[in-house]
């Protein structure tokens, strides 16, 4: 890469001396210049035909109309570049990273980087294995998930459901705990699946290991994932009308939790539980066994989303605000069980 350099006071002296006698090209080719370059700084600092080019005037001008390059807030060597970058490495968002640094320095904007910023310092960053790293760490796509049967209305296969329209007013609202969305990430072929569950409130997600596909596989772990749930949080379920859902009764009879099904073909009826599997992906790629992951490796997953900011959290955690409406709910709770 070629670096521009200033011309000195020696080179605007020998511009000044030697213009009157010699040529663009041949001033050009003694200081060892481009030719351009002699030519602008001649037309810039030229005061009139009487006087000519006046190198003490031109340096002077230069240094007015300089401007000192500032350093980067994002700079790759600085502290505040290592901590964006170590959040990006746990799939933060960089808005998630922006609402985080302004909420830990309100004071000091000097700590504080828009998601804007982040965006442009990644893009503009030269080729590398740390460009791409930290680029393969944004979320990617649109984050929406292909339905996994398609073109069938499956309304009459389940038996007994409730619609969501039946579901009460206050859980739309979102004020009230306690009510969740549900749904399947499926792996290679469909062959293995991960539950999923996303309270509406606090937006705290749990990730459920499931023995297969089957409707008797989501009951079970739902089941039992639902129960490790105070009864006060575990209310309602929102869920699509997956075939796995064909035993929603036994999940009810076994948790309490009443269950309501959305339109079909509808995700933005179970918006947050849509959006989560979207970030999940990131963690859970497309096109892998899920078979082999235990539940303690998708505790650690979920941890790592309720522990991200959230915009709509008011820049707190999931995991925050949840264990504050835990301790509301079940007077004495010391911890999240």
């Amino acid at each position: 890469m070629t670096h521009y350099h200033h011309l000195s006071a020696e080179e605007r002296a020998a511009i000044m001396l030697m213009h009157a006698k010699h040529s663009l090209r041949d001033i050009a080719r003694h200081l060892g210049r481009s030719v351009s370059t002699v030519s602008r700084e001649i037309s810039r600092h030229t005061i009139n035909a009487q006087y000519g080019y006046d190198a003490s005037l031109a340096g002077f001008r230069a240094n007015l109309t300089r401007r000192a390059r500032r350093t980067a807030k994002l700079h790759p060597d600085s502290q505040l570049f290592e901590l964006v970058t170590y959040l990006l490495r746990k799939y933060w968002s960089p808005r998630q990273i922006a609402l985080t640094l302004k909420r830990m320095y309100p004071h000091d904007p000097k700590r504080q980087v828009s998601h804007e910023t982040i965006y442009n310092a990644l893009y503009v960053m030269p080729r590398g294995s740390l460009k791409k790293e930290l680029i393969a760490c944004l979320r990617q796509g649109n984050g929406k998930r292909r339905p996994r049967r398609r073109g069938n209305d499956r309304r009459q296969q389940i038996p007994e459901l409730v619609s969501i329209h039946m579901r009460p007013p206050d859980i739309e609202d979102r004020l009230m705990p306690g009510h969740w969305e549900g749904d399947l990430i499926m792996g290679a072929n469909n062959r293995s699946a991960v539950g999923t569950l996303v309270e509406r409130t606090t937006r705290l997600v749990i990730l459920v290991k499931l023995d297969g596909t089957t409707a008797t596989a989501a009951a079970v772990g739902f089941s039992d994932k639902l129960n490790e749930v105070p009864r006060a949080l575990r209310l309602s379920m929102t869920y699509d009308q997956g075939r796995e859902m064909v035993k929603h009764a036994e999940i009810t009879q076994r948790t309490g939790t009443a269950i309501y099904f959305a339109d079909p073909h509808s995700p933005w009826q179970r918006g947050s539980n849509e959006n989560t599997n979207g970030l999940l992906r990131q963690y859970l790629p497309k096109g892998t066994d899920l078979s082999v992951y235990s539940q303690e490796e998708l505790d650690a997953i979920a941890d790592s989303l309720n522990t991200r900011p959230r915009e709509t959290l008011n820049a707190l955690t999931p995991l925050e605000v949840y264990a504050d409406v835990l301790k509301k709910a079940v007077p004495g709770t010391q911890a999240l069980q």
